[in-house]
């Protein structure tokens, strides 16, 4: 007899893409590793297709794998649809993860996401992190949406990753460069700044770790040396840093005072470069309700920027 593959399966494959991890994901399902690890073994050899690749760091996705993810979401969620409407069955708890750059639009995105979307419960995750782990997450399905932005400088080594593991990067906006700076700082009183005048100042950045590449840097013109350079891991500390020692950082200029207070200001940087911002999907997944929802959420920000 033919073994058909079951919910629970589809279910588990699901949860292991979004941990990384069999051990995690065996935890959150409630059951041991060995068995989990059975399970999606037969999975696998049922589909004659490797889901998911084991390594010491965890499983990352296969190209397979992401194809039937796609398709194991789909079903899951038309499940859960005929489920509430015909059993009255109380609807799972709602999952969606974003993993981006150090961008406060993505931040206040994800907030109007929750206040309109209004459910009781719900595990959202919103991942500030490096250039290559966006890719990567998005990659394995960890994250449904990747923020950040590609240039000139950086595009072909990004597009090519893209189209490597089948990732879409799709436009949000092209801006300008500007330098964040405190309004105490006398760079804040001109109507722009040059890359001379930022010589004797700070230069801050986001570190980017194992994947330190010129081309993973959140900040453009990363090929340039600075007297004075700190690497930083999070928002905060960078604009702690910006008001305490009167450095400065390179971005869109896009700064929000609800978030980041009015202590610091964007100032046009005068060179011949543009940023483009955008986001990634796997083109082998159909964006969920809640990615649809976030994004028209950039989008209603972007337009009043």
């Amino acid at each position: 007899m033919v073994k058909i593959m079951t919910l629970q399966q589809l279910k588990y494959a699901i949860e292991i893409a979004k941990c990384g991890s069999i051990n995690i994901a065996a935890k959150k399902l409630f059951i041991t590793q060995p068995s989990l690890s059975k399970a999606i073994k037969e999975l696998e050899l049922e589909l004659n297709k490797t889901i998911f690749e084991r390594t010491n760091r965890g499983v990352s996705v296969t190209v397979d794998g992401a194809e039937f993810l796609g398709y194991a979401r789909q079903v899951i969620e038309q499940t859960e649809l005929l489920e509430k409407r015909y059993f009255n069955v109380k609807p799972s708890m709602q999952h969606f993860s974003v993993s981006t750059q150090h961008y406060a639009f993505a931040v206040n995105a994800f907030v109007d996401l929750i206040k309109e979307y209004g459910i009781d419960e719900y595990e959202f995750n919103l991942k500030e992190t490096k250039t290559y782990e966006i890719i990567d997450d998005v990659k394995n399905l960890r994250s449904e949406i990747g923020i950040l932005y590609i240039n000139e400088f950086n595009s072909k080594v990004l597009n090519k990753l893209f189209k490597e593991n089948n990732l879409i990067f799709t436009k949000l906006f092209v801006a300008r460069p500007h330098v964040f700076v405190s309004i105490k700082n006398p760079l804040s009183n001109l109507k722009e700044v040059t890359l001379k005048d930022l010589e004797d100042y700070p230069y801050l950045s986001f570190e980017q770790g194992e994947f330190n590449s010129f081309h993973f840097s959140e900040e453009i013109l990363s090929t340039i040396s600075h007297k004075k350079k700190i690497r930083v891991n999070d928002r905060a500390t960078l604009f702690n840093l910006l008001i305490g020692l009167n450095g400065y950082t390179i971005s869109t200029g896009i700064i929000n005072s609800d978030l980041n207070g009015n202590d610091i200001i964007a100032v046009p940087l005068n060179v011949e470069e543009e940023i483009r911002v955008g986001w990634i999907s796997h083109k082998n997944i159909k964006l969920s309700q809640l990615a649809n929802i976030y994004i028209n959420a950039l989008n209603e920000i972007i337009k009043k920027i």
